[in-house]
């Protein structure tokens, strides 16, 4: 399996899994609080494990520690868990890919690829209320019962967690390999929908953006240069289920169904949010090197805000990179365009320098190399430009 295609696929989340029939479930009743077992119970044992692995991921390299954009994220969490608030705690950690999970103690992860992904905060309650929902329905416990290591399984968790000082590419890879075994059933899956989309209704949200987080993820996948037209041999997210079709038209109609007069997307506070962590999130989606899926992904961006100068930029960033044929004149157009937005960044005129340069147009390239370091004269990187222009570029 490629570790990029399981990862891609949110392999430990299964968010919104197979639900052909979960317009047929009644309303569903929240649990009372979750209660720590024994310590002497082989429950307890994986208490007493799965806090060992926290405590490691609050020292984790990869954590997200901005204050701000935790509060954030974890008054999602609670808004949607409600009693159960006190017994959850949030973590945001640094890499590109999307994923979410929550383990049976209340400790969740969220990863940043996931949080790039969402349009507004009804979508990453979406998938925060789908991983509640394997938590208060006890899921994570039902599964374990069937595997037989559990130094198998101390093992995936240290790994799923990126825990201090753990490198990047190997142990994502290792994850890959083994998170299989630890896949949530298509029944859990079905619960955890229908559960995520009632707390999402109950917390104001608008259920159908749920069916609109698995449709985007769709639309990446299919715009990889490797597509087959078989969602689920490039993710673990989309195999062993129902066409993406009909699960995505289950959560449609579902969301019908449940929809309230009061509800809500978040946009505004989403982007408000993020806003300081997005250019940083933006350059770790560059290094995935997947460049289908990351055009998708910033295409759809810039048609949501086609004013953002920054994320035009991005978007010819990503078409200089992939390098393509007609790829160049994509990426000045986006270039172009992103100069005449009020939040242009400097680096569009450094990466403008950079394809005249390749193509011979000398004059072109210094003048917007010259540009630049007018906008940005105290660059990382200005004293290497001004050699450009010394050299006549």
């Amino acid at each position: 399996m490629d570790r990029r295609q399981f990862l891609a696929g949110c392999g430990c989340c299964g968010l919104l899994g197979a639900l052909p029939q979960l317009a047929e479930a009644d309303s569903w009743l929240m649990p009372p609080r979750l209660q720590r077992p024994e310590t002497g119970t082989d429950e307890g044992g994986l208490w007493a494990m799965l806090d060992r692995e926290e405590a490691k991921l609050r020292r984790s390299l990869f954590l997200v520690r901005d204050q701000a954009l935790n509060d954030y994220v974890s008054r999602i969490a609670c808004r949607l868990a409600g009693d159960h608030c006190p017994d959850m705690r949030v973590y945001i950690v640094r890499t590109p890919f999307f994923n979410a999970s929550m383990a049976p103690n209340g400790m969740m992860q969220v990863w940043t690829g996931l949080l790039l992904r969402m349009a507004n905060e009804a979508q990453l309650a979406a998938v925060l209320g789908h991983e509640i929902g394997h938590y208060l329905a006890r899921h994570s416990l039902d599964r374990l019962r069937d595997v037989k290591s559990r130094s198998a399984f101390g093992q995936f968790l240290g790994i799923a967690l990126s825990a201090a000082g753990a490198g990047g590419a190997a142990p994502l890879a290792q994850l890959a390999l083994t998170a299989g075994m630890f896949a949530y059933e298509r029944e859990h899956e079905r619960e955890a929908d229908r559960i995520g989309l009632e707390l999402m209704a109950r917390a104001g949200y608008q259920p159908i953006e749920a069916s609109k987080v698995w449709a985007q993820l769709l639309e990446e996948i299919k715009a990889e240069q490797d597509w087959t037209g078989d969602a689920g041999s490039r993710s673990v997210l989309f195999a062993s289920h129902p066409p993406a079709e009909e699960r995505q038209q289950a959560l449609v109609e579902r969301a019908a169904q449940i929809s309230s007069a009061k509800t809500e997307t978040g946009e505004a506070a989403y982007r408000a949010a993020l806003g300081p962590h997005r250019w940083g999130l933006l350059e770790d989606e560059l290094k995935r090197r997947k460049s289908g899926e990351t055009l998708a992904l910033f295409q759809r961006m810039v048609e949501e805000a086609p004013k953002d100068g920054e994320l035009h930029y991005f978007l010819g960033e990503a078409y200089r990179l992939r390098a393509a044929e007609g790829d160049r004149q994509l990426a000045l157009d986006a270039y172009q365009t992103a100069a005449k937005q009020a939040n242009a960044p400097a680096e569009v005129y450094r990466s403008m320098g950079m394809l005249y340069q390749q193509t011979g147009e000398r004059d072109a390239a210094q003048k917007a190399f010259q540009r630049y370091l007018a906008v940005k004269p105290t660059a990382a990187d200005a004293e290497m430009v001004q050699m450009y222009l010394k050299g006549g570029v």
